[in-house]
Protein backbone atom coordinates (compact mmCIF):
# COMPACT_ATOMS: atom_id res chain seq x y z
CA UNK A 1 0.00 0.00 0.00
CA UNK A 2 0.92 3.85 -1.04
CA UNK A 3 1.86 6.08 1.93
CA UNK A 4 -1.27 7.36 3.01
CA UNK A 5 -2.45 11.08 2.13
CA UNK A 6 -3.96 11.34 5.34
CA UNK A 7 -3.80 9.00 8.44
CA UNK A 8 -5.10 8.62 12.47
CA UNK A 9 -3.23 6.38 14.52
CA UNK A 10 -4.39 5.26 17.78
CA UNK A 11 -6.30 8.82 18.38
CA UNK A 12 -7.89 9.77 21.48
CA UNK A 13 -9.96 12.52 22.68
CA UNK A 14 -11.21 13.41 25.78
CA UNK A 15 -13.25 16.42 26.81
CA UNK A 16 -12.89 16.08 31.24
CA UNK A 17 -13.85 12.77 32.23
CA UNK A 18 -15.45 11.89 29.04
CA UNK A 19 -13.64 9.80 26.16
CA UNK A 20 -15.41 10.88 22.80
CA UNK A 21 -12.69 9.08 20.32
CA UNK A 22 -11.60 5.61 21.80
CA UNK A 23 -7.99 4.36 20.39
CA UNK A 24 -9.23 5.43 16.79
CA UNK A 25 -6.81 4.53 13.79
CA UNK A 26 -7.91 5.40 9.92
CA UNK A 27 -5.63 6.10 6.71
CA UNK A 28 -7.25 8.19 3.56
CA UNK A 29 -5.90 7.89 0.24
CA UNK A 30 -5.65 10.38 -2.48
CA UNK A 31 -8.83 10.76 -4.51
CA UNK A 32 -11.17 9.03 -2.81
CA UNK A 33 -14.53 9.60 -1.21
CA UNK A 34 -14.42 8.44 2.47
CA UNK A 35 -17.86 8.79 4.77
CA UNK A 36 -17.56 8.29 8.50
CA UNK A 37 -21.00 6.92 8.92
CA UNK A 38 -22.75 6.22 12.79
CA UNK A 39 -25.65 7.58 14.99
CA UNK A 40 -25.78 11.28 16.58
CA UNK A 41 -22.72 11.38 18.78
CA UNK A 42 -20.74 8.63 17.89
CA UNK A 43 -17.51 11.36 17.49
CA UNK A 44 -17.91 11.69 13.80
CA UNK A 45 -17.55 15.20 13.74
CA UNK A 46 -14.91 15.01 16.40
CA UNK A 47 -12.34 13.12 13.92
CA UNK A 48 -13.57 15.74 11.32
CA UNK A 49 -12.65 18.53 13.60
CA UNK A 50 -9.10 16.98 14.57
CA UNK A 51 -8.32 16.61 10.92
CA UNK A 52 -9.16 19.89 10.04
CA UNK A 53 -6.81 21.49 12.96
CA UNK A 54 -10.12 22.40 15.32
CA UNK A 55 -9.21 20.41 18.12
CA UNK A 56 -6.27 19.23 19.39
CA UNK A 57 -6.55 15.66 20.07
CA UNK A 58 -5.73 14.23 23.60
CA UNK A 59 -3.58 11.23 22.69
CA UNK A 60 -2.43 9.93 19.37
CA UNK A 61 -0.72 11.14 16.11
CA UNK A 62 -2.15 12.97 12.79
CA UNK A 63 -0.20 12.65 9.57
CA UNK A 64 -0.10 14.82 6.40
CA UNK A 65 1.58 12.50 3.86
CA UNK A 66 3.93 10.62 6.48
CA UNK A 67 4.19 13.93 8.54
CA UNK A 68 2.89 14.62 12.48
CA UNK A 69 0.75 17.84 12.06
CA UNK A 70 -0.69 17.57 15.71
CA UNK A 71 0.71 20.97 16.43
CA UNK A 72 0.18 22.40 12.75
CA UNK A 73 -2.45 25.05 12.73
CA UNK A 74 -6.02 24.49 10.67
CA UNK A 75 -4.84 27.89 8.45
CA UNK A 76 -1.74 25.30 7.27
CA UNK A 77 -3.22 21.73 6.93
CA UNK A 78 -4.19 22.59 3.37
CA UNK A 79 -7.77 21.16 4.00
CA UNK A 80 -11.40 23.12 4.00
CA UNK A 81 -14.39 22.37 5.66
CA UNK A 82 -17.98 22.83 4.44
CA UNK A 83 -20.13 23.04 7.72
CA UNK A 84 -23.72 21.52 8.22
CA UNK A 85 -24.89 24.95 8.60
CA UNK A 86 -23.02 26.59 5.46
CA UNK A 87 -21.70 29.19 7.26
CA UNK A 88 -22.21 31.44 4.46
CA UNK A 89 -22.09 35.39 5.13
CA UNK A 90 -25.75 37.11 4.76
CA UNK A 91 -24.05 40.41 3.75
CA UNK A 92 -21.90 39.45 0.71
CA UNK A 93 -22.95 38.63 -2.73
CA UNK A 94 -22.33 34.93 -3.66
CA UNK A 95 -19.46 36.00 -5.47
CA UNK A 96 -17.80 37.78 -2.70
CA UNK A 97 -19.16 34.96 -0.31
CA UNK A 98 -16.53 32.31 -2.21
CA UNK A 99 -13.67 34.75 -2.59
CA UNK A 100 -13.54 35.67 1.02
CA UNK A 101 -10.30 33.36 1.60
CA UNK A 102 -8.67 34.29 -1.65
CA UNK A 103 -9.35 38.04 -0.44
CA UNK A 104 -7.85 36.94 3.14
CA UNK A 105 -4.63 35.82 1.28
CA UNK A 106 -4.43 39.06 -0.61
CA UNK A 107 -4.85 37.54 -3.98
CA UNK A 108 -4.77 39.84 -6.67
CA UNK A 109 -8.27 40.76 -7.77
CA UNK A 110 -7.96 39.17 -11.49
CA UNK A 111 -6.85 36.65 -10.66
CA UNK A 112 -8.97 36.33 -7.76
CA UNK A 113 -12.16 37.06 -10.07
CA UNK A 114 -10.87 33.99 -12.24
CA UNK A 115 -10.72 31.50 -9.72
CA UNK A 116 -13.99 32.50 -8.14
CA UNK A 117 -15.55 32.01 -11.84
CA UNK A 118 -14.00 28.76 -11.86
CA UNK A 119 -15.10 27.59 -8.59
CA UNK A 120 -18.84 28.61 -9.47
CA UNK A 121 -18.96 26.74 -12.73
CA UNK A 122 -17.83 23.57 -11.06
CA UNK A 123 -21.10 24.33 -8.94
CA UNK A 124 -23.29 25.43 -11.67
CA UNK A 125 -23.51 28.72 -9.92
CA UNK A 126 -21.83 30.80 -13.22
CA UNK A 127 -24.77 33.04 -13.45
CA UNK A 128 -25.42 33.54 -9.72
CA UNK A 129 -22.67 35.47 -8.99
CA UNK A 130 -24.11 39.01 -7.90
CA UNK A 131 -27.10 37.32 -6.17
CA UNK A 132 -27.45 37.82 -1.99
CA UNK A 133 -27.39 34.58 -0.53
CA UNK A 134 -31.02 34.97 1.10
CA UNK A 135 -32.41 34.96 -2.80
CA UNK A 136 -30.81 31.69 -2.86
CA UNK A 137 -32.76 28.41 -2.06
CA UNK A 138 -31.10 25.71 0.18
CA UNK A 139 -29.12 23.58 -2.13
CA UNK A 140 -27.88 26.18 -3.65
CA UNK A 141 -26.59 27.67 -0.61
CA UNK A 142 -25.11 24.54 0.10
CA UNK A 143 -22.93 24.78 -3.67
CA UNK A 144 -22.10 28.26 -2.69
CA UNK A 145 -20.16 26.59 0.79
CA UNK A 146 -18.80 23.98 -1.46
CA UNK A 147 -17.65 26.41 -4.13
CA UNK A 148 -15.96 28.68 -1.10
CA UNK A 149 -14.27 25.54 0.33
CA UNK A 150 -13.01 24.31 -3.31
CA UNK A 151 -11.74 27.49 -4.65
CA UNK A 152 -8.67 27.19 -1.81
CA UNK A 153 -7.58 24.27 -4.05
CA UNK A 154 -7.40 22.14 -1.02
CA UNK A 155 -6.13 18.67 -0.89
CA UNK A 156 -8.97 17.41 1.10
CA UNK A 157 -12.79 18.76 1.42
CA UNK A 158 -14.03 17.73 5.06
CA UNK A 159 -18.33 17.48 5.02
CA UNK A 160 -19.79 17.56 8.16
CA UNK A 161 -22.96 16.34 7.54
CA UNK A 162 -23.59 19.35 4.76
CA UNK A 163 -27.05 17.67 3.36
CA UNK A 164 -28.74 17.44 6.25
CA UNK A 165 -30.82 20.58 6.41
CA UNK A 166 -32.49 19.77 2.63
CA UNK A 167 -35.72 17.90 1.32
CA UNK A 168 -35.60 14.25 0.28
CA UNK A 169 -35.51 14.88 -3.35
CA UNK A 170 -32.97 17.83 -3.33
CA UNK A 171 -31.05 15.92 -1.11
CA UNK A 172 -30.83 12.81 -3.55
CA UNK A 173 -30.30 15.20 -6.15
CA UNK A 174 -27.12 17.11 -4.21
CA UNK A 175 -26.11 13.37 -3.60
CA UNK A 176 -25.42 12.49 -7.28
CA UNK A 177 -23.99 16.57 -7.27
CA UNK A 178 -21.04 15.75 -4.96
CA UNK A 179 -20.51 12.48 -5.84
CA UNK A 180 -19.82 13.69 -9.88
CA UNK A 181 -18.25 16.73 -8.10
CA UNK A 182 -15.59 14.90 -6.60
CA UNK A 183 -14.82 12.53 -9.32
CA UNK A 184 -13.66 15.71 -11.55
CA UNK A 185 -12.01 17.55 -8.93
CA UNK A 186 -9.81 14.14 -7.87
CA UNK A 187 -9.24 15.44 -4.49
CA UNK A 188 -9.85 13.71 -1.14
CA UNK A 189 -13.56 14.02 -0.04
CA UNK A 190 -14.40 13.10 3.62
CA UNK A 191 -18.15 13.13 4.48
CA UNK A 192 -19.81 13.05 7.62
CA UNK A 193 -23.60 11.40 7.75
CA UNK A 194 -25.42 9.88 10.14
CA UNK A 195 -27.67 8.33 6.71
CA UNK A 196 -26.86 5.03 5.58
CA UNK A 197 -28.30 5.62 2.04
CA UNK A 198 -26.46 8.56 1.32
CA UNK A 199 -23.22 6.74 2.64
CA UNK A 200 -23.82 3.74 0.81
CA UNK A 201 -24.55 5.56 -2.39
CA UNK A 202 -21.49 8.06 -2.28
CA UNK A 203 -18.25 6.77 -0.98
CA UNK A 204 -15.51 4.84 -2.43
CA UNK A 205 -14.66 3.66 1.48
CA UNK A 206 -17.36 3.61 4.49
CA UNK A 207 -16.29 4.04 8.53
CA UNK A 208 -18.97 2.81 10.56
CA UNK A 209 -18.47 4.64 13.86
CA UNK A 210 -20.79 4.22 17.39
CA UNK A 211 -19.48 5.13 20.67
CA UNK A 212 -16.18 6.58 20.26
CA UNK A 213 -14.50 3.60 17.73
CA UNK A 214 -14.84 2.26 14.43
CA UNK A 215 -16.35 -0.49 14.08
CA UNK A 216 -15.75 -2.01 10.78
CA UNK A 217 -14.23 -0.29 7.20
CA UNK A 218 -14.79 -1.09 3.89
CA UNK A 219 -16.02 -0.84 0.80
CA UNK A 220 -20.23 -0.01 0.62
CA UNK A 221 -20.59 -3.29 -1.03
CA UNK A 222 -18.65 -5.55 1.65
CA UNK A 223 -20.24 -3.35 4.84
CA UNK A 224 -24.02 -4.32 3.81
CA UNK A 225 -22.97 -7.79 2.38
CA UNK A 226 -20.80 -8.24 4.99
CA UNK A 227 -21.35 -7.12 8.78
CA UNK A 228 -18.99 -7.69 10.96
CA UNK A 229 -21.10 -7.30 14.07
CA UNK A 230 -24.74 -6.93 14.79
CA UNK A 231 -24.64 -2.92 15.03
CA UNK A 232 -23.50 -3.09 11.68
CA UNK A 233 -25.92 -5.31 10.47
CA UNK A 234 -29.06 -3.57 12.05
CA UNK A 235 -27.35 -0.04 11.56
CA UNK A 236 -26.29 -0.64 7.56
CA UNK A 237 -29.73 -0.94 5.87
CA UNK A 238 -32.53 -3.30 7.43
CA UNK A 239 -32.18 -6.75 8.66
CA UNK A 240 -33.13 -9.99 9.99
CA UNK A 241 -30.69 -10.87 12.72
CA UNK A 242 -31.61 -14.28 14.11
CA UNK A 243 -30.01 -16.38 17.00
CA UNK A 244 -28.64 -19.66 16.08
CA UNK A 245 -25.80 -22.29 15.70
CA UNK A 246 -23.19 -23.68 13.29
CA UNK A 247 -24.25 -27.55 12.40
CA UNK A 248 -21.31 -28.47 10.00
CA UNK A 249 -19.60 -26.65 7.43
CA UNK A 250 -22.17 -25.19 5.22
CA UNK A 251 -24.56 -25.89 7.12
CA UNK A 252 -26.86 -23.33 9.84
CA UNK A 253 -29.90 -23.60 12.42
CA UNK A 254 -31.99 -21.22 13.29
CA UNK A 255 -35.19 -21.30 13.37
CA UNK A 256 -35.38 -25.20 14.88
CA UNK A 257 -34.11 -25.89 11.15
CA UNK A 258 -31.29 -26.72 9.61
CA UNK A 259 -30.35 -24.53 6.38
CA UNK A 260 -27.48 -24.30 3.51
CA UNK A 261 -25.27 -21.62 3.52
CA UNK A 262 -21.39 -20.61 2.23
CA UNK A 263 -19.65 -20.46 5.26
CA UNK A 264 -16.86 -22.83 6.75
CA UNK A 265 -14.43 -22.71 9.29
CA UNK A 266 -16.21 -22.29 12.42
CA UNK A 267 -16.43 -24.68 14.88
CA UNK A 268 -19.66 -27.00 15.14
CA UNK A 269 -22.45 -25.60 17.24
CA UNK A 270 -21.17 -22.38 17.98
CA UNK A 271 -23.77 -20.07 19.04
CA UNK A 272 -23.79 -17.33 15.67
CA UNK A 273 -26.25 -14.55 14.42
CA UNK A 274 -27.70 -15.16 11.10
CA UNK A 275 -28.34 -12.19 9.01
CA UNK A 276 -31.14 -12.24 6.13
CA UNK A 277 -31.94 -8.46 3.98
CA UNK A 278 -35.45 -8.31 3.73
CA UNK A 279 -34.92 -7.64 -0.17
CA UNK A 280 -33.36 -11.33 -0.20
CA UNK A 281 -36.71 -13.08 0.77
CA UNK A 282 -38.91 -14.54 -1.53
CA UNK A 283 -42.64 -14.65 -1.05
CA UNK A 284 -43.78 -18.25 -2.39
CA UNK A 285 -46.83 -20.79 -1.46
CA UNK A 286 -46.18 -22.99 1.19
CA UNK A 287 -45.31 -26.41 -0.20
CA UNK A 288 -41.95 -24.80 -1.35
CA UNK A 289 -40.96 -22.69 1.49
CA UNK A 290 -38.39 -23.24 3.39
CA UNK A 291 -40.06 -20.83 6.29
CA UNK A 292 -43.86 -19.99 7.04
CA UNK A 293 -44.83 -16.83 8.35
CA UNK A 294 -48.27 -15.25 8.83
CA UNK A 295 -48.57 -11.81 7.36
CA UNK A 296 -48.98 -8.93 10.40
CA UNK A 297 -48.73 -5.79 7.80
CA UNK A 298 -47.72 -3.95 4.77
CA UNK A 299 -46.79 -0.72 3.51
CA UNK A 300 -46.91 0.56 0.38
CA UNK A 301 -43.24 2.17 -0.61
CA UNK A 302 -43.46 3.00 -4.31
CA UNK A 303 -41.59 0.85 -5.77
CA UNK A 304 -42.23 -2.58 -3.24
CA UNK A 305 -43.96 -3.76 -0.13
CA UNK A 306 -42.99 -3.38 3.12
CA UNK A 307 -44.27 -6.74 5.00
CA UNK A 308 -44.25 -7.18 8.28
CA UNK A 309 -44.86 -10.92 9.40
CA UNK A 310 -43.98 -13.73 12.20
CA UNK A 311 -42.91 -16.86 12.28
CA UNK A 312 -44.21 -20.18 14.16
CA UNK A 313 -41.26 -19.62 16.35
CA UNK A 314 -42.51 -16.07 17.36
CA UNK A 315 -39.86 -14.29 15.28
CA UNK A 316 -40.60 -11.12 13.21
CA UNK A 317 -39.57 -10.82 9.96
CA UNK A 318 -39.15 -8.02 7.61
CA UNK A 319 -40.02 -8.60 3.57
CA UNK A 320 -39.51 -6.22 0.93
CA UNK A 321 -41.34 -7.96 -2.00
CA UNK A 322 -43.13 -6.17 -5.46
CA UNK A 323 -46.04 -8.52 -4.57
CA UNK A 324 -48.98 -7.47 -2.55
CA UNK A 325 -49.96 -9.72 0.84
CA UNK A 326 -53.09 -9.56 2.81
CA UNK A 327 -53.02 -9.02 6.60
CA UNK A 328 -53.37 -12.74 8.26
CA UNK A 329 -52.62 -14.49 5.16
CA UNK A 330 -49.65 -17.46 5.95
CA UNK A 331 -47.48 -17.66 3.45
CA UNK A 332 -44.12 -19.02 2.46
CA UNK A 333 -40.85 -17.37 2.40
CA UNK A 334 -37.77 -18.79 0.32
CA UNK A 335 -33.86 -17.82 -0.11
CA UNK A 336 -30.21 -19.20 -1.60
CA UNK A 337 -27.61 -20.20 0.77
CA UNK A 338 -25.61 -17.24 -0.54
CA UNK A 339 -28.41 -14.72 1.35
CA UNK A 340 -27.83 -16.03 4.76
CA UNK A 341 -24.71 -14.25 6.25
CA UNK A 342 -23.29 -15.62 9.20
CA UNK A 343 -22.01 -13.26 12.38
CA UNK A 344 -19.62 -14.89 15.14
CA UNK A 345 -20.36 -13.45 18.41
CA UNK A 346 -16.92 -11.56 19.24
CA UNK A 347 -17.34 -10.07 22.43
CA UNK A 348 -18.17 -5.99 22.24
CA UNK A 349 -18.58 -2.81 23.95
CA UNK A 350 -21.32 -3.93 25.91
CA UNK A 351 -24.46 -1.18 26.21
CA UNK A 352 -23.61 0.99 23.47
CA UNK A 353 -27.09 2.25 23.73
CA UNK A 354 -26.58 3.48 27.34
CA UNK A 355 -23.59 5.58 26.62
CA UNK A 356 -24.81 6.70 23.49
CA UNK A 357 -26.68 9.66 25.44
CA UNK A 358 -23.97 11.09 27.40
CA UNK A 359 -21.42 11.26 24.05
CA UNK A 360 -24.00 13.10 22.39
CA UNK A 361 -24.41 15.39 25.14
CA UNK A 362 -20.65 16.13 25.75
CA UNK A 363 -19.68 16.13 21.78
CA UNK A 364 -22.14 19.06 21.15
CA UNK A 365 -21.01 21.22 23.96
CA UNK A 366 -17.13 20.81 23.50
CA UNK A 367 -18.15 21.88 19.59
CA UNK A 368 -20.18 24.67 21.19
CA UNK A 369 -17.46 25.78 23.17
CA UNK A 370 -14.72 25.96 20.27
Amino acid sequence: MTQPMIELRHVTQRYGTHTILKDVSLALESGKFYTLLGPSGCGKTTILRAIGGFDQVTAGDIFFDGKRVNDLPANRRNVNTVFQDYALFPNMTVAQNVAFGLTIKKMPADKRDDEVAKALKLVRLSDYGNRAISALSGGQQQRVAIARAIVMQPRVLLLDEPLSALDAKLRRAMQYELRDLQQRLGITFLFVTHDQEEALAMSDDIFVMNAGEILQSGSPVAIYNEPVNHFVADFIGESNILPGHMVADYQVSFDNRTFECVDAGIPSNEPIEIVIRPEDLTLTDLDHAKLKVTIDNQLFRGDYYEIGATDDQGHSWLIHSVRATVEGQQVGLTFQPDDLHVMRLHEREADFEARLETYEEVEGTAHDEA
